[in-house]
């Protein structure tokens, strides 16, 4: 197979889902073994977010409905895909996205930490916060939460706010590369305030925020680059990282 070929068909539903699939599977078991609830507990806050929307709208029967809709939406994508184009997965390709995921994230927090240096450094220097809150919990919760940020995080600011941003900016623009540009930039912001609200969110300094602002964009262009399942791999492969470093 050629890298085109490789690098077309890995963005394809059938192996963007299906490589995000194990993630989703591992980050729902070890909440469970965790906090012994679906919204009890310590999960990702992303996670929280999304289910207690459909629970505020649907009561009891929200949870049901969230799981219903999530799986519905991942086969009707995946069978769409299948009927263009037929074939077999391939454990080549699957492997070489495990590959690209591992070496993305192993340079991402050094490329997001180069770049806020670089733009902050013509100002005054500004004194960074103390440790996140989540540091301070046990390491099983910690990997629970950057598991689930890899799931649930590009779930809501990839696939949701930044597919919704683009369908919007081309609608009002109707050029692509604009459309993209501006949901990259919007989710990013979004993506980089959501991280100081709540119990567990971090102290807001300006080298945090501009930190995950890029980082928000970074993994917003990996998005619209490589695919839901490779951004998925890469954010929960980089806070895990983090979370056995600390």
């Amino acid at each position: 197979m050629s890298f085109g070929s490789y690098w077309r068909a890995a963005r394809a539903p059938r192996y963007s889902i299906t490589f995000a699939l194990p993630l989703f599977l591992l980050y729902e078991a070890l909440a469970a073994l965790v906090s012994h609830s679906a919204l009890a507990g310590v999960r990702n806050g992303a996670d929280v977010l999304l289910k207690t929307m459909f629970i505020g709208l649907g009561g009891r029967n929200g949870l049901l409905a969230f799981g219903v809709l999530s799986l519905g939406a991942a086969i009707a994508l995946v069978v769409r895909d299948l009927r263009r184009h037929p074939g077999r997965l391939s454990g080549r390709i699957l492997g070489g996205m495990m590959l690209e995921s591992i070496a993305y994230a192993a340079v991402f927090g050094g490329v997001a930490a180069t770049l806020t240096m670089l733009l902050l450094r013509p100002t005054l220097a500004v004194v960074q916060g103390g440790a996140s809150p989540l540091e301070r919990l046990p390491l099983a919760t910690q990997l629970v939460v950057s598991l689930g940020a890899g799931v649930y995080e590009e779930l809501l600011f990839r696939v949701l706010l930044v597919s919704g941003l683009t369908a919007a900016a081309f609608a009002v623009f109707r050029r692509r590369a604009l459309a993209n540009a501006i949901a990259i930039v919007v989710s990013a912001l979004i993506f980089s305030a959501f991280h100081y609200v709540g119990p567990y969110g971090d102290t807001l300094t300006l080298p945090s925020f501009t930190f995950r602002a890029i980082a928000g964009l970074m993994f917003s262009g990996l998005y619209v680059a490589r695919g839901f399942g490779i951004t998925a791999w890469t954010h929960a492969l980089y806070d895990v990282g983090l979370s056995l470093l600390a």
